[in-house]
């Protein structure tokens, strides 16, 4: 399982470097969501299968289709048009293919191979995470949920436009 382990780390940082070297979002965003299902993979192999779950399901799910949501929403005009039709280009997912390609064998191996991922390992149930989350964290979670709640209001507010401050466009 070293062997797996390895690879999928190596997937991580050669993705993770994409994300911070790509000038466009998409790219990016793509790159970013193969390093996020490298990093689940590597907490599979380690024993904790919840947690593996939930990072493909909340970062690489919900949080990426968020952040793709906003770059089309933010539509630049014109200059995104061509931007988009180039997106659709077969070129721009080869890199991120191959990544994916490399961790679905390695997931492959790991399910259907001879060796269990976690031999020797305690397996992190998700009745001791949340058991720990609202133990002995309890103050740090309630912290962080209310730091939360004041920055989606603080975007809110930053982010409104008021009445008078629109113009409209002459046709």
């Amino acid at each position: 399982m070293n062997a797996v382990f390895y690879i999928a780390a190596a997937v991580a940082v050669v993705s993770t470097v994409m994300v911070v070297t790509r000038a466009n979002a998409v790219y990016a965003l793509m790159y970013l969501i193969v390093s996020l299902l490298s990093v689940a993979l590597i907490f599979f192999v380690l024993g904790a299968p919840f947690i593996a779950a939930l990072e493909v399901i909340i970062y690489a799910g919900a949080i990426m289709v968020l952040f793709v949501f906003t770059i089309m929403m933010l539509n630049l005009g014109p200059k995104a048009v061509h931007q988009e039709s180039q997106w659709l280009s077969g070129r721009m997912w080869i890199g991120p293919s191959i990544l994916v390609a490399v961790l679905i064998g390695e997931m492959l191996y790991v399910l259907w191979g001879g060796e269990h991922p976690v031999e020797g390992r305690h397996i992190v149930e998700p009745r001791e995470v949340s058991l720990a989350l609202f133990g002995p964290y309890i103050m740090i979670v309630e912290l962080s949920s209310m730091l939360l709640l004041g920055g989606l209001v603080a975007a809110y507010h930053l982010g409104r436009r008021v009445r008078g401050d629109v113009k409209e466009p002459k046709s």
